[in-house]
Formats: structure tokens, C-alpha cells, sequence
């Protein structure tokens, strides 16, 4: 079946992933704003960076964040409508995937550089302040991406195969 079965889900991930992040980076802002480390523990500490780059601050010349943020949101979209999300796993994979994207794309629309430098639309910086100090420093919507990709990957691997392209799950089948 084309279309959206499981969008409520995939709303619901992505929402949740979206106020946890924006929840997160304005207390980490707060928080971590005068340039403080909060040592949690192990390697784990909260610091607070700035990412105008793509993921884990890669191009930070190029200004590439808000296009890849923008092609993780047209993956989901093709997902829900293949009907790769039509499953739990998938859905809640997407939906992590969606949320994680809205989330720094909302950063990148409505904040301001480092430091406070005045951007124009879509420049903003990203928001990182989990830094485990042997993996780049990132934040909740960082964290909502990776886990929801890994998970598609895991449930593409174990999706039964069809006769065709969008036909529907088994009857029955939730998932």
C-alpha cells in the first residue's frame, strides 16, 4: 500500500525528538553558555559548541547543513510513502530521522551564528554540547538521526521481501 499507515507514529517520534532537542540546547545554552564543562562521567562531559557545518561540524565553510538537513527530511518522506515506514521499527526510525533533521534545521533557521554574529536565513549554528571527547561533540537531534538511520538500516535487513513494490504487509501484521 502507498501512502502514510503508520504518520501518527512517525509524527509522534519526530515531535517528541524535536522539543527533547530544542529543550536541551536552551539549557545547554544556559547552562553552558559561559564556556563551563560539566564532567559527568568517564569520557562524558556536556560542553557547549557551535556546528555550522554538516554533521559532526564537517564543512564549516561550505555551508552545506541546512541542504543536508533538507535531503534527511526528503529521505523520510520517501520512506513513508514506499511504505518503508509502514512497520513500528520503521516508523519509529523515520520519525527519529525527521525530528533530528527539524531539529537542527530549526537552529539553523532561527539562530544566530557563534558568538551571536548576525546570519541571514538559514545560517544559523547548530547547538552541540554532548561530547564524549573521542567522537565529535553533538546534541539530541544528532544523536535522533544516527540511532533512526542505524535502525532503518536493521529493519531493511529483516523486512520480508514482496511480489512487487508497495504491495501491503501480511494481513494482520502490526509490526
Amino acid at each position: 500500500m502507498r501512502g502514510v499507515p503508520r504518520a501518527g507514529l512517525v509524527g509522534g517520534v519526530a515531535a517528541v525528538i524535536i522539543v527533547v532537542d530544542q529543550l536541551s540546547k536552551h539549557w545547554a545554552l544556559r547552562r553552558l553558555g559561559d564556556f563551563s564543562t560539566i564532567e559527568v562521567v568517564g569520557s562524558l562531559q556536556l560542553r557547549l559548541t557551535w556546528n555550522t557545518g554538516t554533521a559532526f561540524s564537517l564543512g564549516d565553510d561550505l555551508n552545506l547543513g541546512p541542504i543536508i538537513a533538507v535531503l534527511a527530511l526528503l529521505v523520510v518522506g520517501w520512506l513513508l510513502w514506499s511504505g518503508h515506514s509502514a512497520r513500528r521499527p520503521g516508523a519509529v526510525a523515520a520519525g527519529l530521522v525527521a525530528g533530528g533533521a527539524v531539529g537542527n534545521l530549526i537552529d539553523r533557521a532561527l539562530r544566530s551564528g557563534p558568538n551571536g554574529q548576525p546570519v541571514g536565513f538559514m545560517g544559523g549554528a547548530v547547538v552541540d554540547f554532548v561530547d564524549l571527547q573521542w567522537w565529535p561533540v553533538f546534541n539530541v537531534a544528532d544523536a535522533g538521526i544516527v540511532v533512526g538511520a542505524f535502525l532503518l538500516v536493521v529493519v531493511s535487513m529483516f523486512e520480508p521481501r514482496t511480489d512487487a513494490p508497495g504491495d501491503d504487509p501480511p494481513a494482520g501484521d502490526d509490526g
